[in-house]
């Protein structure tokens, strides 16, 4: 069977569109981030800062350790571990701000 290509339809590759869908949510993710850091400026609460943090760190956070770990050229495992070691972080920030703070 012989598929014919379409112009342009290279530029739509699942890695592209898994790219694309991660950085959608980093900038929402930022966007609800700068919300409650506003929050924080004008209640001066610091939990507020802390769910900040934590927003930035599992969304955008996320997204930019795992590109730049992607582009410096680690492996999968290394990629995984960026990824995690962020998560992990941004959660207990979330933690810290709904518990502690």
């Amino acid at each position: 069977m012989n598929l014919v290509a379409l112009p342009g339809a290279e530029l739509v590759t699942p890695s592209r569109v898994a790219i694309a869908s991660r950085g959608v949510t980093a900038v929402i993710g930022i966007l609800v981030a700068l919300l409650a850091y506003r929050g924080y400026r004008r209640n001066d609460i610091r939990k507020m800062r802390a769910l900040a943090v934590g927003i930035a760190l599992l969304t955008a956070g996320v997204f930019v350790a795992a590109t730049v770990t992607e582009y410096a050229g680690g492996g999968a495992g290394t990629v995984l571990l960026a990824r995690g070691t962020v998560t992990i972080t941004g959660l207990c920030a979330v933690l810290y701000a709904l518990v502690y703070a």
